[in-house]
């Protein structure tokens, strides 16, 4: 395989960038669907990028709501409706992601970052909530 220029000082300085930093490479998913199947792996390389990593949420360029015992989850399909069709900034993500991947993702919101919603949203509910 022959790299670019740019691309052969990217993968040279990955194993550097990588171990500075103690954490694993990112998961790469397929450019029209994710490939992470648990939704402490879609919350990691799908949502934490702007919720932060422990839910806590940002500002700047945007605004990024804290997830942190959030009582907007306490209602599952309020979150599914989010992740489904987005709402505000936040792009509708979970056209990229199966029903099964969604109510993952969204279980794992409401009973995580001291939420402790623990009815849990199923796959058919997010089937549901697409039409």
């Amino acid at each position: 395989m022959t790299l670019r220029p740019a691309a052969a000082i990217l993968f040279a300085l990955l194993p550097a960038v990588a171990g500075a930093q103690d954490a694993p490479l990112p998961m790469l998913s397929p450019a029209a669907t994710f490939a992470e199947t648990d939704g402490a792996a879609l919350f990691a390389n799908v949502c934490q990028a702007c919720h932060m990593t422990a839910g806590q949420g940002a500002a700047g360029a945007g605004h990024y709501p804290a997830l942190v015992r959030n009582a907007n989850l306490e209602a599952g399909a309020y979150p599914v409706y989010v992740v489904l069709h987005g709402l505000k900034g936040m792009p509708p993500i979970g056209k990229m992601m199966s029903d099964d991947q969604v109510a993952a993702v969204v279980n794992y919101l409401r009973t995580h970052f001291g939420n402790a919603y623990t009815d849990p949203v199923t796959a058919q509910d997010v089937a549901d909530a697409r039409n």
